[in-house]
């Protein structure tokens, strides 16, 4: 009992300092210094996050191999993890909002590392399935307090730039992850695809310890809308509680729906090559190793395409997310026909590569800015981290549905699958549609006011 009451107290906000520093150069300094710290922390974590839950989607061939198992049966290992991760995301965001920034990603680290140190034990498939569930629910510890802490540090003019900045993360670990899976299922076995990410994980929750913490009043600093005089879009009354916030900001926000009914859609997108990239390439005659090899694209390029998207946003369309949404979307569409058309043994594996990098950069912009940015212009500043899980819970359901496609490739192939994406690209612009007059109208309506 002590020893819970003790977590309990630590996970708590840290509190608050008497704001402590000399003139406003100080102050400067002193807020440049933590803002770097804070950033940088979150992006390491993140980043590590990736490497301890896609590290699988590129052992996949060589998993199933071992365990002599077909696409169906493995794709019910990958589903366990996107249906706890999904609702842990929500739950998780609910409970960031309560807690410290330094101690919940820390925590959810340090479960998702230890997990991954003994997955490569695991006999059992059902087992498989069970431990790499638990870890969703870890790896759900992650995002909500990094987007409570981009929201806290960063205001909302330079927030679609920090924030797409950020969210090169993802595709980082994603694709730095492939290289070392790849390399270890060519000279060693893929257990190490899980002992790696293990011990990393270990090391960096103590990094974290050390370098973050928690919002700016923790260190002595006063609020980043106070700091810039850069007020909120939105903001919350005062003397309301929690739950009402939540039903105000979160359950009742028509755009909060939108927004997370269109990112369905784009899970399933982006997730399908994540999950199953390697063995479409491997069922097309390409070796299991060199399909590892050519999926890093994929990441990689699309940490370009999560980091665009703010710019473009910011500088081509007066900050408005809607149009760099469709645009993406249409460079999706013209991705995966030439991922289908042209990914066989016999083709160059530039061009193999290419499609897949267009995929990647086409998909993480969507998906960076509206689980993200867009979440965070249509809710309250407090109720950030249980918005960002709400929709991201949504996502992760799209997710869910890419453990189905095992069944599809065992009965109807890859055909069906293809056109399921394209089906997906165009109800996401259409619901993307919903948002575009209100999306505009809020914008001219803050340039009026003066925010």
């Amino acid at each position: 009992m002590k020893i819970f009451k003790r977590f309990l107290n630590w996970m708590k906000p840290l509190p608050t300092k008497e704001v402590s520093y000399e003139n406003d150069e100080h102050l400067r300094k002193k807020y440049k210094f933590w803002r770097v710290r804070m950033f940088c922390g979150m992006y390491l974590a993140y980043v590590i996050y990736y490497f301890a839950r896609t590290n699988i989607n590129y052992a996949t061939p060589s998993m199933m191999e071992a365990y002599n198992i077909t696409a169906s049966k493995f794709g019910y290992i990958t589903m366990a993890l996107f249906i706890t991760y999904g609702i842990g995301k929500f739950v998780s965001g609910m409970l960031a909002d309560k807690c410290n920034i330094r101690a919940f990603m820390s925590f959810g680290l340090l479960g998702s590392a230890i997990i991954n140190l003994v997955f490569g034990f695991i006999p059992s498939v059902s087992l498989l399935a069970l431990l790499w569930g638990v870890n969703g629910i870890f790896q759900s510890m992650g995002y909500p307090p990094a987007a409570k802490g981009l929201v806290y540090w960063f205001s909302p003019t330079e927030r679609a730039t920090k924030w797409s900045l950020w969210s090169t993360s993802h595709t980082i670990g994603a694709s730095l992850i492939g290289f070392l899976v790849a390399y270890s299922i060519k000279f060693g076995s893929w257990q190490a695809a899980f002992y790696l990410p293990g011990i990393l994980g270990l090391f960096t929750v103590i990094i974290l310890l050390i370098t973050l913490t928690d919002k700016p009043s923790a260190v002595g600093l006063p609020p980043i809308d106070i700091y810039r005089n850069d007020p909120p879009v939105i903001k919350q009354e005062s003397n309301v509680s929690h739950f009402e916030i939540l039903k105000k900001y979160v359950f009742c926000n028509f755009y909060i729906w939108i927004l997370s009914i269109t990112y369905i859609f784009i899970y399933f997108i982006r997730w399908f090559p994540l999950n199953w990239g390697t063995l479409f390439m491997s069922q097309r005659g390409i070796a299991n190793h060199t399909a590892a090899f050519l999926l890093t694209s994929m990441p990689l390029i699309g940490s370009f395409g999560g980091l665009l998207s703010g710019w473009f946003a910011d500088k081509c369309f007066k900050g408005r997310c809607a149009p760099v949404i469709i645009i993406y979307l249409i460079g999706l569409m013209v991705g995966l026909w030439g991922m289908y058309k042209y990914t066989y043994a016999t083709t160059s594996p530039f061009i193999i590569s290419l499609f897949f990098a267009l995929v990647g950069f086409c998909v993480a912009g969507p998906q960076a800015i509206i689980g993200g940015l867009y979440v965070s212009r249509v809710t309250a500043q407090e109720s950030i981290s249980a918005a960002c899980g709400f929709t991201g819970m949504f996502g992760y359901f799209g997710a869910i549905l890419t453990g189905l496609i095992g069944r599809i490739i065992d009965k109807h192939g890859w055909n069906g699958i293809f056109l399921t994406c394209y089906a997906c690209c165009i109800l996401s612009m259409i619901f993307i549609a919903f948002t575009w007059k209100r999306e505009k109208q809020g914008l001219m309506n803050k340039q009026q006011q003066g925010l």
